[in-house]
């Protein structure tokens, strides 16, 4: 039942062009001709894609679109040097030459699901994305074979119009639902009310923008996966008695904050309410609508007094009522899904998400494990999982081997119908953040495509000469340097994300981690970075105007900036430790240079800015100075102090969400520096808390550029001409 939908011919869009053709005039008007994609519409229990040639154009063919994109994909890669990514979503195909296979080249899978996005992903990244930039992740999604992306956009107006109709009034909604940055850990039962109230026209547009993703993802065959209804109810005691509840739970604090309530699914009006829910969200989004994502006791929700069998029977059956083919999508994280709610529930309606199968997978196959469960999901079916980012911060970084390994071990195990891995369906990027280490995401999505285990340094080169469009050997060696570092850390590492830069923590002497569950711990030698970064730099010219390359060149010289940075730390930590004031002041106004040098260097990528995340915010405000106050203040929290002072300080968010960006760098993260410095220097006590110094940035107005104002390559050469100097 889970996979019918995905087994099956795929719609095709009804506007004179399929979907790959269109997605390609999307990308430059006028090369679709230079293709043939034949859809192969028999019945197969796989997908596939062949590439060959037909009357002197490329021939893409496969079982769906979805199958066809991935092909064009494979293709576009590793034959024409043409790498679609964040940085590079449209890039110039009229002059690229698109060489005809000399023979049929064929991939299959029987990996069908191929999942993509985390709730923390609409928060974190696209909380202020409009059509444009939507339709693009759209069309990154079908290259890389997604056909079941997590849809969250809009669920907040299907709360809104769901509560209205069940009589609560618009005061009490506004201090429900949270505000448009804040809107992953609301829909996880996390928060409430904070970063609202939302302005009404929010609701509309968030609808209408929704009802366009979803139709767009619907024509390609894709499979959206809306917020479903667990028990959430608001924490205002006024609207229980409004709404006839007698049976709610407060489920405690999360990082500070109070927790929605959660209605015991033994309370009778569990159903209405559920039921009203689903009514809307469909009303909205369509009747096909049957994935619904729902996780109840999040990150350490209580289940005191709670009967979590009947509370999984309740949740599933309401799903079954809004659709008899309903599947139930649920986060392997942490304690859940409780297993005791998931028991009674049959098999091929739930769909588990092994959220960190890179670093503590759940499903039983590897005995390292610390939240190895030895029975896997039971009877469920389960996708491996890839969670790489955490609060959307920068830094090269990845599991590269392990990703790779323990996946094929998953596939080992299941095709020797092993009970844990037995229900394996397919594969998933969850990262908090995206619109990084493009590296890791090209990687996982190959991995259904690939029959056979690999290794990561063979792979690298194949990658970065599909990413520049050739190679040469300076640059291979400079990918096997970082497939050897920031994308090989040891193991049995538990971190969670990358490598944290020093430059963006609240000072200390000693700086152990940014974010309060982070790590700032090299584990390669930093010179390593700067190594490659000096190879790559010695055929910059070579590459110049390659999008991706000069991407990549200034991503490279940030993070060996950034690891001289850790090492230049502990360095003055040793000279105050034994009283060397002399020294002391001299490595501390070297580390405030190289934080500015790093926001010089940023300047040369858009990616790079605070600008365009502030800029996409306040476009929601339209004209109208108040309304683009409101979504300046969201995006500017999120980043910095995350919420309130008690949550950033005792809850540990502070930092949670930090961007090693042009901007931040200069005018947050410097200033912080040097009142630290500064204070040691004179004698005195650092400040004791930094929370003010971050309030009155995340309240600030000053605007950031937008556009590219310094040159990568230049900028590149200069980090790397002070990396060189004599310390």
């Amino acid at each position: 039942m889970l996979l019918f939908g995905l087994l099956g011919p795929v719609f095709a869009a009804g506007r004179g062009l399929n979907p790959v053709a269109a997605l390609v005039e999307r990308i430059q008007p006028g090369q679709s001709s230079r293709f043939v994609f034949e859809l192969d519409e028999q019945q197969s229990p796989t997908d596939f894609f062949e590439l060959g040639s037909r009357g002197g154009k490329v021939l893409i063919k496969g079982n769906n679109y979805l199958s066809i994109a991935a092909g064009l994909n494979w293709y576009l890669k590793y034959y024409a040097g043409v790498q679609i990514a964040w940085n590079n979503p449209r890039p110039r195909l009229s002059n690229i030459r698109f060489p005809k296979p000399k023979q049929r080249e064929r991939h299959t899978t029987d990996m069908l699901v191929r999942y993509y996005m985390n709730y923390c992903t609409f928060s974190y990244s696209a909380p202020f994305w409009d059509w444009e930039r939507w339709e693009q992740e759209i069309d990154w999604m079908a290259l890389h074979g997604v056909n079941m992306p997590l849809s969250l956009t809009g669920a907040a107006t299907v709360w809104r119009n769901t509560l209205l109709e069940l009589g609560v009034g618009k005061e009490q909604i506004d201090r429900f639902i949270a505000g448009p940055a804040h809107q992953a850990w609301w829909l996880m039962n996390n928060i409430e009310a904070w970063g609202g109230p939302n302005p009404e026209e929010w609701y509309e547009r968030q609808a209408r923008l929704e009802r366009r993703i979803v139709e767009r993802c619907r024509e390609w065959g894709m499979e959206p996966v809306f917020a479903g209804y667990g028990g959430m109810v608001p924490s205002d005691t006024a609207v229980w008695r409004q709404l006839g509840l007698t049976q709610v739970q407060e489920p405690g604090l999360w990082c500070g904050y109070r927790r929605p309530a959660f209605l015991q699914p033994t309370d009778p009006v569990f159903p209405k309410i559920a039921d009203t829910y689903y009514k809307n969200l469909k009303a909205l989004y369509g009747e096909e609508a049957r994935y619904f994502a729902v996780d109840p006791f999040h990150e350490g929700g209580s289940t005191a007094g709670v009967d979590l069998p009947a509370a999984g029977t309740a949740i599933y059956e309401a799903m079954k009522r809004a659709d008899p083919g309903a599947v139930w999508v649920v986060q392997g994280w942490q304690s859940c899904p409780h297993p005791e709610m998931i028991r009674d529930l049959p098999g091929g309606d739930l769909l588990v998400l092994d959220l960190f199968s890179e670093s503590r997978p759940m499903w039983g196959g590897d005995l390292r494990s610390p939240w190895r469960r030895a029975e896997g999901y039971g009877r469920h079916d389960w996708v491996y999982c890839m969670l790489l980012n955490f609060g959307g911060n920068v830094g090269m970084y990845g599991k590269m081997q392990r990703v790779i390994d323990s996946y094929y071990l998953a596939r080992e195990m299941q095709q020797a119908d092993s009970a844990c891995a037995r229900y394996l369906k397919g594969i998933g990027a969850v990262p908090e953040g995206i619109e990084n280490n493009p590296a890791m995401f090209e990687l996982l999505y190959e991995l259904p495509w690939r029959p056979e285990r690999f290794d990561r340094t063979a792979w690298v080169e194949t990658f970065a000469e599909a990413r520049y469009g050739h190679t040469l050997p300076q640059v291979a060696e400079a990918w096997r340097i970082l497939a050897g570092t920031v994308y090989d850390p040891p193991y049995e590492s538990l971190q969670e994300g990358t490598t944290e830069s020093v430059f963006c923590a609240r000072p200390a002497l000693r700086v152990e981690r940014v974010s309060g569950w982070g790590s700032s711990e090299l584990t390669y030698e930093a010179g390593e970075t700067q190594r490659a970064l000096g190879l790559l730099l010695e055929v910059a010219e070579r590459f110049r105007g390659c999008n991706n390359f000069e991407y990549d060149l200034v991503d490279v010289a940030r993070q060996a900036l950034a690891d001289r940075g850790n090492v230049l730390l502990k360095r003055i930590e040793a000279a105050f430790d034994r009283s060397d004031r002399t020294a002391f002041k001299q490595l501390s106004d070297q580390f405030l240079s190289l934080i500015l040098l790093q926001d010089d260097l940023l300047r040369s990528r858009k990616e790079f800015m605070t600008g365009p995340w502030i800029e996409a915010a306040m476009r929601w405000g339209g004209r109208r100075p108040e309304k683009q106050d409101f979504y300046r203040r969201n995006a500017r929290t999120l980043i910095t102090t995350w919420g309130n002072r008690y949550a950033a300080n005792v809850g540990g968010l502070h930092d949670y969400a930090h961007r090693e960006w042009a901007g931040l760098l200069h005018d947050l993260y410097y200033p912080r520096w040097k009142t630290f410095f500064d204070a040691i220097i004179r004698g005195d006590l650092p400040p004791a808390d930094y929370y003010p110094m971050e309030a009155e940035w995340a309240a600030g107005v000053q605007p950031y550029p937008i556009h590219a104002e310094t040159n990568p390559i230049e900028m590149a050469w200069k980090v790397y001409d002070r990396l060189i100097e004599k310390p």
